[in-house]
């Protein structure tokens, strides 16, 4: 039980990192013609990333930036509430606060990557030739990750 309990500590500080480097990170899309990337803050030429993007003021970016900050909130939430669970909960109790606040992590990232594949994956609106950058693709290797974690954490009990 130590060892699975620990398993999914360390899975769980993985996915918020990747969180952070997914929502930072401005390689959401990226350009197959020349050094160009795009992200949720800001439009990368020749590793310059001073360009602003032409669809920065579209209320669909704002949503995805709002869900991928959302969800690195909820996800550190769900990690203290763990940690706090861990070692003040009775034995045999579920961890079911970590797991509900966990999975709203996941409808965050869930909600947020979706209507960025809707709007701007297709490269339309960026670049024609292009293709997914690691952020998009740590994004949505954190959707699964998270929707794993929140629900072991409801089937675990403490022992």
């Amino acid at each position: 039980m130590l060892v699975l309990l620990a398993g999914i500590f360390v899975v769980h500080i993985a996915t918020v990192i990747m969180l952070f480097v997914s929502t930072i990170a401005n390689v959401w899309v990226v350009s197959d013609v020349g050094k160009a990337s795009v992200g949720l803050w800001k439009n990368c030429t020749d590793f310059n990333c001073d360009g602003d993007l032409p669809y920065t003021h579209e209320d669909a970016l704002k949503a995805v930036q709002a869900f991928m900050i959302l969800s690195i909130i909820f996800s550190v939430i769900s990690l203290m509430v763990f940690v706090f669970q861990l070692f003040t909960m009775e034995k045999g109790n579920r961890f079911f606060l970590s797991g509900a606040t966990m999975l709203v992590c996941w409808l965050c990232i869930m909600v947020g990557a979706s209507i960025y594949t809707h709007h701007y994956a297709g490269g339309q609106q960026a670049y024609v030739k292009s293709h997914h950058g690691y952020s998009f693709i740590l994004t949505w290797i954190c959707f699964c990750f998270s929707f794993i974690i929140g629900i072991l954490y409801l089937v675990l009990r403490k022992k």
